[in-house]
């Protein structure tokens, strides 16, 4: 049992289970009724996506500061409560089922996700 950090939209692996969006906005022309079809993800849980002032930041993080400062803020939105009892729930999920959390980006270094990994590891998830 444990917590996967994937790409939506690429292929699932064995036993994955179900994916959760963790993105800000659904993936544009694509049919709702399509989205785990398509891999995207099963459930769409934007509370843990970077609010829409972050998404731009980090898209336009061209040097280590400026995702150092993006990553900062992330991390000062996650401990907002009703974040923070998400990260929780997930920790303890990862413990009993498998599932996984995800972002479209490319390179997960310059991703949320790689912080939600750590967020998530810090709560003490059991991270595949």
């Amino acid at each position: 049992m444990a917590v996967r950090i994937v790409r939506l939209g690429s292929p699932r692996g064995k036993g994955e289970g179900p994916r959760l969006g963790t993105v800000r906005r659904p993936p544009r022309g694509v049919p709702k009724k399509d989205f785990a079809r398509r891999d995207f993800y099963d459930v769409w849980l934007p509370n843990l996506a970077p609010s829409e002032e972050l998404v731009k930041a980090a898209q336009g993080a061209r040097d280590d500061r400026a995702w150092r400062a993006f990553a900062r803020a992330y991390r000062a939105e996650m401990k907002r409560p009703e974040a923070g009892r998400v990260l929780d729930l997930l920790a303890t999920l990862s413990h009993h089922a498998d599932f996984a959390v995800g972002c479209y980006c490319d390179n997960e270094n310059r991703c949320h996700r790689s912080i939600l990994r750590e967020l998530l590891a810090g709560r003490g998830a059991t991270i595949a």
